[in-house]
């Protein structure tokens, strides 16, 4: 192969190396989006999944972090839940929202304060 070949084979390689990302990317947003539309009660909730071993390690780590985070302290805030993995706030306000959606925790308002737990009665 020349020089010059080898230099026009290279962006093509980089070109589909883009199109897989950006698949992936898609992939990606299309799931946010579905999960806003449960945050919204446009659709259907996912059935209940209790927290096992098993399920804990079907988790990506970031969710498995926060569930485990979520399992110990029994209920709590975002804030607290924050405070034990050393994330922002935010971010753990919307892996726990996750969570919900995927039915692995519950979500009770107390005035302008969101609680999380696991539901002990799904788990037995």
């Amino acid at each position: 192969m020349t020089k010059q070949e080898a230099l026009g084979k290279k962006p093509t390689q980089m070109l589909k190396k883009i199109r897989e990302n950006l698949e992936k990317l898609n992939e990606k947003l299309e799931i946010i989006i579905e999960m806003q539309k449960h945050g919204r009660g446009d659709v259907q909730p996912l059935p209940e999944a209790p927290l096992d071993v098993m399920t804990l390690l079907s988790m990506p780590d970031h969710l498995r972090k926060t569930a485990m985070t979520v399992c110990r302290l029994g209920r709590a805030t975002a804030e607290e839940v924050a405070q034990q993995t050393r994330r922002a706030r935010a971010v753990e306000s919307g892996y726990l929202n996750q969570l919900v959606i995927m039915g692995h925790l519950k979500k009770e308002r107390k005035g302008r304060k969101a609680y999380f737990y696991v539901d002990k009665e799904d788990q037995g």
